[in-house]
């Protein structure tokens, strides 16, 4: 009875496998072509100018290269800035940045008298044009609402290198829901970098004080590990923790689960939510930023 039982439920198993091989079929999937559309890159942050990056989208199945970046830059475009009062026509500068030349627009720094700088409790206004279309865009410096209260090291918890550290910051965030930051870490002479998950809400801390381990920004841009999540001994950091708008934060959010979920069959498909205009990608953000600095002793 026993050996019968077996036959049938291999005889059944092996009918199931030949009908799911029987019924496999390649499917060819016919990519549209689409028309480059405008991406937009524009920040502004208090007692900084506004930066501005324009480029074309690239199809998926492109190669990625300097020189194929380098084209995607979009010059000769009408920028202009107002915070309500002032207004500012942007102009294009060009700057090298290891093998590639980056094209932005900022404010004419032979005027520094009647350029805009960022204030905050301001809002602002972003309008371009491009090959006879316009985009525009709103965005806000906030108030800086989230208190650091302070910041320190400890050792990389179960971690055999000892030379690794994480960082831990205390803060305090203001009763009343809508408080949304986005962080930023330098470490050294390093660029400051965004965090792998950079945008937080306040659902969940509203009106608390708390203390969270800070990841190591990272240039998305290049494969990383876990360790580099890490600081290191000797190290000199500064965390940047900014303010940002609820455009701002689910153009992040969004953007970074995207990014996190390449590759992965199982994520849920998910659009990046920006606030440009006219059919263009990417956003317009500002940034009520501030600064903490710790020295990692070796």
């Amino acid at each position: 009875m026993g050996k019968n039982m077996n036959l049938r439920v291999c005889l059944a198993l092996f009918a199931v496998v030949f009908c799911i091989s029987a019924c496999e079929k390649n499917i060819q999937i016919q990519l549209q072509e689409q028309q480059p559309a405008l991406v937009v890159d524009a920040s502004i942050e208090n007692d900084r100018p506004p930066v501005v990056l324009l480029s074309k989208s690239i199809d998926f199945y492109s190669q990625i290269s300097p020189g194929i970046l380098e084209a995607s830059f979009v010059h000769g475009a009408e920028i202009e800035i107002s915070d309500g009062t002032l207004s500012n026509k942007l102009t294009e500068y060009t700057v090298d940045s290891g093998d590639l030349r980056i094209s932005y627009y900022s404010v004419d720094n032979t005027d520094p008298a009647n350029s805009i700088i960022g204030k905050l409790n301001t809002g602002y206004s972003l309008k371009i044009l491009v090959d006879g279309k316009v985009y525009e865009a709103v965005t806000g410096i906030p108030s800086i609402t989230r208190r650091i209260d302070g910041l320190w090291w400890e050792p990389a918890p179960n971690n055999p290198d000892t030379s690794l550290v994480r960082v831990v910051v205390k803060a305090t965030d203001p009763k009343g829901l809508g408080d949304y930051i986005r962080y930023f870490t330098k470490t050294d002479s390093e660029p400051f970098y965004a965090g792998y998950n950079s945008v937080f809400d306040d659902d969940v801390i509203d009106g608390t004080t708390y203390t969270l381990p800070v990841d190591r920004g990272v240039d998305k841009n290049v494969k990383h590990k876990d360790d580099d999540l890490f600081f290191r001994r000797g190290d000199t950091v500064t965390l940047k923790v900014c303010n940002i708008d609820k455009a701002t934060f689910d153009f992040w959010r969004t953007f970074e689960f995207t990014y996190q979920s390449i590759g992965n069959p199982f994520s849920s498909p998910a659009k990046v939510l920006g606030n440009i205009s006219n059919g263009a990608l990417g956003y317009f953000g500002g940034y009520a930023a501030q600064f903490r600095t710790i020295i990692i002793p070796k």
